[in-house]
């Protein structure tokens, strides 16, 4: 083809290019909302012993850009894989992983800081932004004291992960919103953390606790910036369903994300009535339309 034609073809698919997008200006939110989308693995956890390649491979395909990982031990990494080797397969499948959750528990027992060194570790090789506590001692919960306690220790925490490049955030489940006084243990724990403490706000458990999470958000404001969303089947509140099939009103939350301070929000679902990997796709296209 001669330069001239060439030039005038270029210029053409230009036009029609710039054409469509004054058509479909969709288009680009929908872009724009796959890179906003990721999956807390422990969704597809039964689906791991079929092969991890096969689970990260999936999780791609259905249209996410980050993972959160879960179940991190030094001696068995994640799944089996050291955290250099599941570096490099999110990279062959152009995810990135921006948090997991590492166990505490042992932790909050003992103050071993060498368990927050193998995780920083883990967390920097994986070029992760936050290191989440995804579940502690129920029993913390039951006095203000004790809150108080646990507060403390997860604020030294906080400013031994910072010097690295950290942050940490709390991730809940229902009993952290036991009622305290004129407060629940979970406003008190927010209120007595560090200013650079962000919370995971898992907003089933918190609207299965019945939780006003707008409130959250106006009294909280910017602490909320990871969230699990995941939805309430409408005949069984104890389980889960996909985004948009169950009772929750996720809208009304994505509405004011901004307030909340969200920057990565994570689709989970722990239990599935259909194939999960045809239930993740329909969540994360769902989610793509309000967030």
């Amino acid at each position: 083809m001669k330069a001239s034609n060439s030039r005038r073809v270029f210029i053409r698919q230009v036009g029609l290019a710039a054409a469509s997008v004054l058509v479909l200006p969709n288009l680009g939110c929908l872009v724009d909302d796959k890179k906003r989308i990721g999956i807390q693995l422990y969704s597809l956890r039964d689906e791991f012993s079929k092969g991890v390649e096969n689970v990260i491979a999936e999780v791609s395909k259905a249209g996410y850009s980050w993972v959160e990982g879960y179940g991190y031990s030094v001696k068995n990494g994640f799944w089996g894989l050291t955290p250099t080797q599941f570096k490099q397969l999110l990279d062959k499948y152009s995810l990135t992983s921006p948090s997991a959750h590492y166990e505490f528990s042992e932790w909050e027992k003992t103050g071993n800081d060498a368990i927050l060194d193998a995780y920083i570790a883990a967390a920097k090789t994986l070029q992760q932004k936050y290191i989440v506590v995804p579940f502690i001692n129920p029993q913390i919960f039951n006095s203000v004291e004790s809150v108080k306690a646990f507060a403390d220790k997860l604020n030294k925490a906080s400013k031994r992960l910072e010097k690295e490049g950290l942050k940490l955030a709390y991730h809940n489940h229902d009993f952290e919103f036991k009622q305290l006084g004129d407060k629940t243990a979970y406003e008190i724990l927010v209120e007595n953390t560090l200013p650079s403490i962000d919370f995971e706000l898992d907003l089933y458990w918190a609207v299965r606790a019945k939780q006003d999470v707008l409130k959250l958000f106006k009294t909280y404001k910017g602490r909320f910036a990871l969230w699990h969303v995941k939805d309430m089947d409408k005949v069984n509140p104890q389980k889960n369903t996909e985004v948009g099939s169950g009772s929750i009103n996720f809208e009304s939350f994505t509405k004011e994300a901004k307030l909340s301070g969200l920057k990565y929000p994570f689709v989970e679902q722990e239990n599935f009535d259909i194939n999960p990997y045809e239930s993740i796709k329909i969540s994360a296209k769902r989610l793509q339309n309000i967030i």
